[in-house]
């Protein structure tokens, strides 16, 4: 997926928030994926897969909402990894991103389990509190 400039007001079946945030997820996934767009000439180039997109959504949910994200994905109406297939072919549909003749929404169909994700699975980084130097104690 890449994002494209021609906006227009469709009607949304998801929060406007969670739109936004899959374009901050794209920025993520490529920049995982070093696929960075700096012109228009380079948009094949910048393409991530749908797998791919969520990844940058999973890194971008954990490091935004933390254990908050299942709370935050419930209220924009998001469920599961297909409903950010859902969001990208309707932003697809209205010229605000672009696929390949090889995107297809069953890309985005149980990638990962949310719970699993976002919470069974969710470790609090502790490194930095219990690493301080003798300086900072003192």
């Amino acid at each position: 997926m890449t994002s494209a400039t021609n906006i227009s007001q469709p009607k949304l079946q998801y929060h406007p928030n969670a739109y936004e945030f899959v374009f901050e997820a794209l920025q993520q996934a490529q920049e995982i994926y070093a696929r960075s767009v700096t012109n228009e000439d380079e948009q094949e180039e910048s393409h991530v897969s749908g797998q791919e997109l969520l990844q940058g959504v999973r890194e971008l949910a954990v490091k935004q909402f933390g254990l908050m994200t299942l709370t935050v994905f419930k209220q924009w109406g998001v469920h599961a990894t297909k409903d950010f297939g859902k969001m990208v072919f309707e932003m697809i549909e209205h010229g605000r991103m672009r696929k390949t003749d090889n995107d297809r929404l069953e890309d985005f169909v149980d990638v990962y389990d949310f719970e699993q994700a976002f919470d069974t699975n969710y470790v609090i980084d502790t490194s930095q509190v219990f690493n301080r130097s003798a300086a900072e104690q003192a």
